[in-house]
């Protein structure tokens, strides 16, 4: 805190300014009066980084994408749903460049200090770039597939120290996929345990609905 100077953080402060060198953005794209403001924070700031699933990969904001958005206002808000407006939700790189990402749900705050540290140095942030399995194997878990469940391990992104699998639970893929995501490799664990391809992509619509209907 002693490095940084919080210039525009609406929730725990009035006072702002509008000229940002970093500028950490979280949550999805869901109105259209958000569009011109990250418009405007990205014309700001000299470096940009989306915090958090929603603002990476579009998050549980982009399960509505599935229906009408008619049809999604009247399910949530009833009878008042023409006093409010939506468009389908997407993260902040379908608005405008995104720099670096704080991945996750909740994203890692040790990873959240490392990228500040990086910038703040002037370097490019070190991000993991290997599946989540990387790191379920080096805390000694038995796979979730021999457990009989399914997982995104295998194609998301690491970073979170496989903390829903060593809690007993399974990938959510919060984190979003890895680059070129072996796919013929999570099809080949999907057949071994007798699951199939469209039970893996109910679980990946949760958080990555954006990135399956642009698909």
């Amino acid at each position: 805190l002693s490095a940084v100077d919080i210039v525009n953080f609406r929730e725990v402060k009035t006072e702002r300014e509008d000229n940002y060198d970093i500028a950490f953005v979280e949550g999805s794209i869901s109105r259209e009066s958000e569009i011109p403001r990250l418009q405007k924070i990205r014309d700001q700031a000299k470096v940009l980084v989306a915090l958090g699933a929603c603002a990476s990969i579009g998050g549980v904001n982009c399960l509505k994408n599935h229906l009408p958005m008619e049809e999604a206002l009247k399910i949530v808000y009833g009878n008042d749903a023409k006093y409010y407006n939506t468009i389908p939700a997407r993260p902040i790189s379908a608005v405008v460049p995104v720099d670096y990402y704080v991945r996750g749900c909740p994203p890692v705050t040790a990873e959240l200090l490392k990228v500040i540290k990086a910038l703040l140095l002037g370097k490019k942030p070190e991000i993991p770039n290997h599946p989540v399995c990387v790191e379920c194997k080096i805390a000694d878990n038995v796979c979730v597939f021999e457990r009989g469940m399914t997982c995104l391990g295998p194609v998301t992104r690491a970073g979170c120290g496989a903390i829903c699998l060593t809690s007993g639970r399974y990938c959510w893929g919060c984190r979003g996929l890895v680059d070129d995501p072996n796919v013929d490799s999570e099809k080949d664990v999907l057949r071994k345990h007798g699951l199939t391809v469209e039970q893996a992509l109910e679980r990946f619509k949760i958080y990555n609905t954006y990135a399956e209907v642009a698909r």
